[in-house]
């Protein structure tokens, strides 16, 4: 059976045709020390270099990062001293680890750096780098995870999905501000992350894993530790922003001014995403999140990427957000066939994760060209080409 859907209607062509970026950058370690880096670094890569190109090499890097890490520590045992039988991993593959992360940051640093100087900015650079950046969350945080284990002196894997959902959480929230105030106040927290991951792999490097199997007073152990940071870091640094900058666009009349239901309304999709994967990482019989955690992060990361990129097209053409995107379908699907065939709950597992990564893949590539031929054609031809892209971009559900 097909369903059809439509990707980018009228409205949306229209809307980035009128979108204008603004955005707030306020963190220390931005302005005086990464951008300043950037800078300097931006001097060297040549003018021809397309600003899309920088950002996509980025996002390989960290591509490249997941799969060395799945593929030498696909369980996340290896760091598990209690689990000898998995071999550790080598100083020099964190290492190799730590440049990719640098290289992509900086990369994500310079893209739009190189767009202002070559006089190509545009909505299709921003929604492409945020697109992406909404897809390595899941493809940062769980290679993070091979450096403590999941055993001793770390946490379990599905303390580890708590975790993941928290970078979800705090991603989307700084989308939704946009969504309702019209700038996208750039979080503190992901500039200190970006660097506490590649300085964590650094030190992994040079003293191994063992470095961190330590215990502080009170017992809390190393991977508890990051645990509580990120959580509050969360608390503290940006959920109170994120809610003050909305109230205050409120306050002011800077914002959307849209009614509480439309202000919250993507959030919807959100919650739904999480009540359903979490109730089956919960509940499952075969405790699928023992058995096999990295195909669960990596399927609920890919389709929490796909309703975060939706979030990011509504808020760029100033659009109405989809309250129930079609991703979702296949994740209720699988979830509910999991429950009434225990005995296929990991399979139906890969399945799921196989549906997403190609809905991605295809819903990411079509709006990009959609937007990419609309700014080149121009707006008279914006829907005939929208209509075209629309019939040979339709998505197959089985």
């Amino acid at each position: 059976m097909i369903l059809e859907m439509e990707y980018l209607s009228q409205e949306h062509l229209s809307g980035f045709e009128n979108y204008k970026y603004n955005s707030l950058d306020t963190s220390p370690l931005s302005l005086y020390v990464m951008h300043p880096f950037w800078d300097r670094v931006i001097q060297y890569c040549p003018k021809w270099v397309a600003p899309n190109a920088l950002t996509y090499a980025g996002f390989l890097f960290t591509v490249v990062n997941f799969i060395m890490f799945a593929m030498y520590d696909y369980y996340f045992f290896a760091s598990s001293d209690d689990h000898p039988q998995y071999p550790a991993i080598p100083k020099w593959f964190f290492a190799m680890a730590a440049f990719n992360i640098f290289m992509a940051y900086t990369l994500d640093g310079i893209d739009g750096k190189q767009a202002r100087r070559t006089q190509t900015s545009g909505p299709l650079g921003e929604l492409f780098d945020h697109g992406l950046d909404s897809w390595t969350a899941v493809l940062i945080t769980s290679c993070i995870y091979s450096v403590f284990g999941r055993t001793e002196h770390s946490v379990s894997p599905l303390r580890m999905y708590f975790i993941l959902w928290n970078v979800f959480v705090n991603f989307y929230l700084s989308h939704w501000e946009k969504y309702n105030t019209g700038v996208l106040f750039l979080p503190w927290g992901y500039d200190v992350s970006m660097v506490a991951t590649i300085v964590v792999f650094v030190l992994t490097s040079v003293a191994g894993h063992s470095a961190w199997k330590f215990d502080l007073p009170g017992g809390i152990s190393a991977g508890s530790m990051f645990e509580m940071l990120l959580y509050v870091s969360a608390l503290v640094s940006n959920l109170p922003v994120v809610l003050w900058n909305i109230y205050k666009s409120y306050r002011d009349k800077t914002g959307k001014m849209r009614t509480l239901p439309e202000a919250l309304r993507p959030l919807i999709p959100l919650t739904i995403l999480f009540a359903i994967a979490t109730t089956w990482v919960m509940h499952s019989p075969n405790k699928i999140i023992d058995q096999d955690p990295r195909i669960i992060y990596f399927a609920i990361g890919t389709v929490f990427s796909n309703i975060c990129c939706r979030l990011i097209v509504a808020q760029m053409s100033n659009t109405r957000c989809e309250i129930l995107p079609w991703i979702l379908l296949p994740v209720f699907c699988t979830a509910c066939l999991a429950y009434l065939l225990p005995s296929l709950d990991l399979q139906l597992l890969y399945l799921l994760a196989a549906i997403a990564l190609a809905t991605h893949v295809h819903y990411g590539s079509c709006v990009v060209s959609i937007v990419q031929s609309s700014i080149r054609t121009g707006s008279s031809m914006r829907m005939s080409i929208a209509r075209r892209m629309y019939i040979s971009c339709v998505p197959v559900y089985f």
